[in-house]
């Protein structure tokens, strides 16, 4: 009776903790993913900051659209292993305001002014929101 005892719970407290394992892992998973909405306008003011003539300014250099696309992109791939992004407006106001090294605010440089990055992505969101 021990011996079956013995084969009965231990094959049960391994099954418990696999099942608890498998379900954490599941539940993080899931906390991680951005909704499909505010990934596509991330999406979106990412692909309209590469494609756009106006330069990024960031620590009081500038850089192409290109180039400003990939820093914000590996910018928001940090912020997402953290959990820190489930808007567009969460990735414009933690990945797109400043420097996370010198806390100086992003700009951008266009034909027609300087302007914060902030603003200049706010209005983009808000004319994508309005065209769809």
């Amino acid at each position: 009776m021990r011996i079956l005892t013995g084969c009965i719970v231990r094959p049960l407290s391994h099954w418990l903790i696999a099942t608890g394992i498998a379900l954490t892992a599941m539940a993080l998973d899931a906390q991680a993913q951005i909704p499909p909405q505010a990934t596509q306008e991330i999406n979106s003011l990412l692909d309209f900051v590469e494609h756009s003539d106006c330069r990024f300014v960031r620590n009081g250099s500038e850089y192409p659209g290109t180039q400003a696309r990939a820093h914000l992109q590996k910018k928001l791939e940090y912020l997402e292993e953290q959990d820190r992004v489930n808007s567009a407006e969460d990735f414009i106001e933690l990945a797109a305001t400043q420097s996370s090294m010198s806390g100086r605010a992003y700009e951008v440089r266009c034909a027609t002014g300087v302007q914060p990055a902030s603003l200049w992505l706010k209005t983009e969101l808000q004319r994508q929101r309005q065209r769809h």
